[in-house]
């Protein structure tokens, strides 16, 4: 609840205005490349892909700083964030036009974006002067100046006139400038600050809403409400042309009578919100947008009656007049949605407008960025225009969906408790999946019921993990056949391709290694498997045209890293289960069968992109142009449809077939001391040597041995070295279990050492073809061995901090604790870091070729590092009196 006790009538409209006013130019900034594109297209000389990437990094940038922002604003209040956010915007709009090459755009175009972020800066200061009951009109004021879009629409043509896009953007900049120095010096701080000043929020307390699936329920409103808005009034132009057959001119007044709608009304949607509560708006803007997208989704149809006598013809179509009353009609209730949707953010999360308001505001930002490229693709594949409201109409019903069995939960709850709820207890963990008291250690409990749940949840988590290792390596595969199927795409933008999931997915795995004890095991498991179906469903419409930009691809690449990313939560999670003595068999079993994920995909998709296996739902197919397929029909987008169905059942089962275990949880504060142990950093190496090694052989050796081997088929063979060296991850962590992680670990690096040389020696040179079979009998080597230090390496961690808390706190239940909570966040940080193996193995091969003409030199660097490894684990762990023998 907010104290506004003491503030004037004239304070708080002084707040309102300033804040609307600095949006709005905020917002006319942030839009500002939809005029000055096409001049500095003309200029630049701009390919349209490249127009299209300028136009999109703002509103990508703009969208993901609103989490960031607003965390900074929760810390130090609105008045000096927001004043000094229009500064740096105002210096970056300057060093616009300063640029005279493509990447110095792109450059400056990042920074313009953080003007949109500027929004959720002026939700939390807006709403920090009003009591509950007013904010919702005060925020849809705020929120009105969207506008500002319209006056760059209206007043940079005319600038342009004037002095041109560089000198415009000079303009808009002193503009800028001049709005940030009076914000500061104008505004007052906010009636929260002298609190905000006494009582320090730690930051793992900031983020903690964020664990709820409430913020994330409103996040997919706002998805719909805010980015579709965005989504439709970039497309809409184009539509009505095409469509309709309307001139520019006219498509621009049809559009507005959308555009305007969406953003003057979200005052009324502000209003209304107080009036009448938040959740009715809500209720009123979903359903009148499924109906609406439902009218707008169907397609001009034709129709013939066989009648007794004769055929009566006649057709069905949405007119331009119904056409623009419902896009009306749908742009009005999205305004008064997008009201409603910040209306319920101070009211859950008074403390935490900014976080909240920030995730908030990026996911619905993304929105924006993302739904028009889904457009073209969804033209490109269905060949329907209306596809574009087909999906809308799918979003906002499982929105509307969600929305009534989170309220009707509530409403059980009222009824049997007597009383009004508003915390909707949607995702409230039964209590029977909670284990409340979990002591694997205690050989009574283990051997009573703690073996049998501990086995239920690593049989449900392998096969999850699996999913996850065969989205993530879906590109091994995909980027040998793009080429054959007329993809137009360079040898360097297809080992892009190739590393920028594992550069995502190690990405990912630093923040996914602290989720469990933040979500739980088992939601958690849950939650990222299904995440999974975005890059797959994504990538079974795009790879069905040869004409898909490589930004989207290189977008669906960097999507696929969340496969990546489920492994540290995973091992985080299953290392709670299991007592010391097993860890290493268990996580070898969870990680090893999981692994085999990526051989499944190298083994399963030639086969089945070879056939139509989805028929009519699984699209057509492409004609290979070249390589041994040649004049073949591949369905190449059923490598990723494939593991559609799977990860709907996985997702399910963990949801109702795992645990969570209460005494797991814990702040990310208290994970992070695993940062100042020196211990974890040098495990970061050795993994590095270890399951880096895995993955990124594993996603370079298709590409490597068809440019050294051409005329050897490689993608027959490339799915044994994963599969041997997944099935070899187990191995090693029990025979880690009986003879020490330490010492399996460093013969290991000496069988790595001896592998590498091998493949050196096998290589094509000067006056020789080299030998595949040698070369692939390296690799082999070099696959089982990672394998086994994947394990053996996993088995060190609970044994290295168990002891190191035993040291420091003494032998019992309290060290126990300690050393599982620690290892389990090193295990998930450590794969992080590794995971980038996957990364760094392509592009050294990539660079080795670009700067020597040959791999040798990538190979060399490999065996210098691998011998660093050794020398770790022989001083800190393998030899006699190491520091932490393990």
């Amino acid at each position: 609840m907010n104290n506004v006790s003491g503030v004037s009538r004239s304070e708080q409209y002084r707040a309102l205005g300033l804040s609307t006013l600095a949006f709005t130019l905020c917002f006319a900034v942030w839009t500002i490349f939809s005029i000055l594109g096409i001049s500095i297209k003309q200029d630049l000389g701009l390919s349209d892909t490249q127009l299209g990437l300028l136009m999109a990094t703002p509103i990508l940038s703009g969208s993901v700083s609103r989490i960031f922002l607003g965390i900074i604003t929760d810390r130090f209040g609105g008045r000096w964030v927001f004043g000094s956010l229009m500064l740096l915007s105002a210096v970056c709009v300057y060093l616009l036009s300063l640029a005279n090459s493509y990447a110095m755009l792109l450059l400056a175009a990042l920074g313009v974006g953080l003007a949109g972020g500027s929004f959720i800066v002026g939700v939390a200061y807006t709403s920090a002067w009003y009591e509950q009951g007013k904010q919702g009109t005060a925020l849809g004021i705020f929120g009105a100046g969207n506008v500002g879009s319209a006056l760059t629409n209206f007043g940079a043509p005319f600038l342009l006139l004037l002095f041109g896009w560089k000198g415009t953007a000079q303009f808009y900049a002193a503009v800028m400038a001049i709005a940030g120095v009076g914000f500061i010096l104008l505004a007052k701080p906010d009636p929260a600050a002298k609190t905000r000043q006494q009582t320090k929020t730690p930051l793992h307390e900031q983020l903690q809403p964020l664990t709820e699936l409430r913020v994330w329920r409103f996040a997919l409103y706002y998805f719909f409400v805010f980015g579709a808005f965005v989504a439709l009034a970039l497309w809409l132009p184009h539509y009505l042309m095409e469509v309709y057959g309307l001139t520019i001119v006219a498509a621009g007044i049809v559009t507005a009578l959308y555009t305007v709608p969406a953003s003057l009304f979200r005052i009324l949607g502000g209003w209304l919100s107080d009036k009448y509560g938040a959740r009715k708006v809500m209720y009123w803007t979903l359903v009148a947008s499924v109906v609406s997208t439902f009218l707008l989704s169907y397609p001009p149809t034709d129709y013939v009656v066989h009648g007794v006598d004769h055929q009566i013809h006649f057709s069905l179509a949405v007119s331009l007049t119904a056409f623009t009353l419902l896009t009306a009609v749908l742009g009005f209730f999205m305004s008064l949605g997008k009201a409603a949707v910040f209306k319920h953010i101070p009211v859950y999360y008074p403390r935490h407008v900014g976080v909240v308001g920030g995730m908030v505001g990026m996911i619905g930002g993304l929105g924006g960025f993302f739904l028009p490229l889904t457009f073209g693709m969804l033209n490109d594949v269905v060949g329907i225009w209306q596809s574009c409201f087909m999906l809308l109409f799918l979003i906002s019903s499982a929105s509307l969906g969600w929305m009534h069995y989170a309220i009707r939960q509530a409403e059980r709850h009222e009824w049997s408790k007597g009383r009004s709820v508003t915390d909707l207890p949607e995702l409230a963990t039964p209590d029977s999946l909670v284990l409340h008291e979990w002591h694997p250690e205690d050989p009574v409990f283990w051997a009573s019921k703690g073996r049998r749940i501990a086995r239920r949840n690593l049989w449900i988590s392998i096969p999850n993990l699996f999913l996850a290792f065969a989205v993530w390596s879906l590109w091994s595969i995909l980027v040998v056949k793009l080429p054959q199927l007329g993809f137009p795409y360079t040898p360097n933008q297809l080992f892009w391709l190739v590393a920028l999931p594992a550069l995502s997915g190690a990405t990912l795995r630093i923040f996914y290694s602290f989720m469990v004890p933040a979500f739980g095991g088992r939601r958690w498991t849950a939650i990222s498997t299904a995440s999974l179906l975005l890059p797959c469903l994504w990538l079974g419409v795009a790879l069905q045209n040869t004409q898909t930009s490589y930004l989207v691809m290189l977008i669906l690449a960097l999507l696929c890293g969340f496969g990546g990313g489920n492994f540290a939560s995973s091992m985080a999670n299953i290392s709670f289960f299991f007592p010391k003595a097993d860890k290493g068999g268990a996580l070898g079993m969870n990680a090893g069968l999981g692994n085999l994920g990526v051989s499944a995909t190298q083994l399963l998709a030639p086969l089945v992109i070879a056939s139509s296996v989805f028929g009519p739902l699984g699209g057509e197919g492409l004609i290979s142009i070249s390589g041994p397929q040649a004049g073949q029909l591949l369905w190449l987008q059923n490598a990723a449809l494939i593991w559609v169905p799977f990860i709907v059942i996985g997702a399910v089962v963990a949801w109702f077939g795992m645990n969570d275990i209460a005494s797991a949880k814990s702040s990310f504060s208290e994970q992070a001391v695993i940062f100042k142990r020196k211990h974890t950093w040098l495990m970061c190496w050795l993994y590095l040597g270890a399951f880096g090694s895995f993955i990124g052989f594993a996603a370079g050796f298709p590409l490597l041995s068809g440019m050294l081997f051409p005329d050897i088929n490689a993608m027959h063979y490339a799915f044994i070295g994963p599969l041997l060296g997944a099935l070899a991850r187990p191995v090693g962590g029990r025979v880690a279990d009986k003879l020490g992680g330490a010492r399996v670990t460093l013969w290991v690096f000496v069988a790595m050492i001896i592998g590498v040389i091998g493949v050196i020696a096998f290589l094509p040179g000067e006056g020789s073809t080299g030998h595949f079979w040698g070369f692939f009998s390296m690799f082999l080597l070099l696959f089982v061995a990672a394998g086994i230090a994947n394990g053996s390496t996993f088995r060190m961690v609970p044994v290295m901090f168990l002891t190191l808390r035993q040291r420091a706190v003494g032998a019992g239940e309290q060290a126990d604790i300690e050393g599982n909570r620690e290892a389990a966040a090193v295990i998930g940080f450590i794969s992080a870091i590794a995971a980038y193996g996957g990364f760094f193995i392509p592009k050294a091969y990539g660079t080795s070729f670009a700067l020597t003409g040959g791999v040798d030199a990538a190979l060399m660097g490999f065996i210098a590092f691998y011998i660093s490894c050794l020398v770790l684990t022989w001083w800190y762990y393998a030899r006699r009196n190491a520091i932490v023998p393990c």
